[in-house]
């Protein structure tokens, strides 16, 4: 008879819960390991299926469980509405999921392989690394800004002219400090953000569905991969 598993899971266990003929009991936790959830996927059968909700370590938790099970749904938060409920715990939630498996009431969202998860990370990587390096220039001209010191008549205030400018500025050591420092934190971004390019770029080129893309005006190496893992 197939049974329906939920998993609640966190970082350090997840908690199970199984629907069997219209009952639903809860066995216990498993231990976040990968050796933990090998023994507990060799207790399951191929007729099972199992449920688990999107999270940052769902999808080798799935690969770990997929070989030995009829079906694994790894569902979206926001379809099984278990976040939005009232009385949450642990054993509740994994107790929803199975019900709702049970029930056949739950989609699986796209479950990426491992080549797009590593690209998604990259990209997410380098969006951050963004994010910093915008932050730090920010942080130059706002001070910049409290000292009342213009524009130059520079294009690139974080070029070479541009940092030389820089340099020369009077400024108060607590405002030195801020911008030097601003400026090694953009140094250090640029740099890994270069590094990461160069291997979205090696792994993207591989794919034909993203040379294709690029042949769009206007569509890079970086909004190509963007597009085809997103």
């Amino acid at each position: 008879m197939m049974r329906s598993i939920g998993l609640d899971i966190h970082r350090d266990f997840c908690e199970v819960a199984i629907s069997e003929a219209g009952e639903t009991r809860s066995p216990g936790r498993v231990e976040m390991t990968p050796e933990a959830l090998e023994l507990f996927a060799a207790s399951l059968g191929h007729e099972d299926q199992v449920a688990l909700e999107v999270s940052g370590n769902a999808w080798e938790v799935a690969r770990i469980i997929r070989p030995h099970v009829g079906r694994v749904v790894v569902a979206s938060p926001t379809d099984t509405g278990i976040r939005g409920a009232r009385a949450k715990t642990d054993r509740l939630d994994a107790r929803a999921l199975a019900k709702l498996l049970a029930a056949g009431t739950l989609d699986s969202v796209w479950v990426p392989d491992e080549p797009t998860r590593a690209m998604r990370r990259r990209l997410g990587r380098r969006s951050q690394l963004v994010r910093v390096k915008t932050k730090a220039k920010n942080e130059i001209h706002a001070a910049l800004m409290r000292r009342l010191i213009p524009k130059p008549a520079i294009s690139d205030l974080f070029g070479l002219k541009g940092r030389r400018w820089l340099a020369e500025l009077e400024l108060p050591a607590a405002e030195r400090e801020t911008v030097e420092g601003c400026l090694r934190q953009v140094d250090f971004c640029e740099s890994e953000i270069a590094a990461i390019e160069r291997v979205i770029a090696a792994e993207a080129l591989g794919s034909a569905e993203i040379r294709r893309l690029m042949t769009v005006p206007g569509v890079n190496v970086i909004t190509a991969a963007t597009f085809m893992v997103g």
